[in-house]
């Protein structure tokens, strides 16, 4: 019998997985609220509407957007990842005011993310991915 940890991870495991092929019904179902607080740029997106709308924005200019696991581990009620992002620049990019035309180049960058579990579930409350926000600009040479 599985334990609620490896449970957990397993529940990580294909919530990145689905992400990679946008099956955005089944990355919620891995949520019992989803949630992402992004450390990085400070966004909060919480709630079925605000998380879909976060998968849309986000895979515009990065269509390919994929992640690679590297480590993974469990820890009380956090799983902690990390993983490599990929992708490439395919889509209109919004830079604050601007927006920057796809550039066709590829980026991989390293990053870690926490996903935190309600007591006793094994279903995610909050992902809050960990990274530099300019890294994804200095691969693509916009900075």
């Amino acid at each position: 019998m599985e334990s609620l940890a490896e449970r957990r991870m397993q529940v990580v495991r294909d919530h990145m997985a689905l992400e990679c092929v946008h099956d955005w019904d089944a990355v919620i179902a891995t949520f019992d609220h989803p949630r992402y607080e992004m450390y990085g740029s400070g966004a909060v997106f919480d709630g079925e509407a605000a998380v879909r709308g976060y998968f849309a924005a986000s895979r515009t200019p990065f269509p390919d957007q994929g992640n690679e696991i590297i480590a993974i581990a469990h820890a009380g009620d956090t799983v902690l990842v990390e993983f490599w992002l990929t992708g490439t620049h395919l889509g209109p990019l919004r830079l604050g005011e601007r927006t920057v035309e796809p550039t066709g180049k590829p980026f991989r960058i390293r990053m870690a993310a926490s996903f935190e579990f309600p007591p006793g579930g094994d279903r995610i409350i909050c992902e809050r991915p960990y990274y530099d926000q300019f890294a994804v600009l200095r691969a693509l040479e916009l900075a």
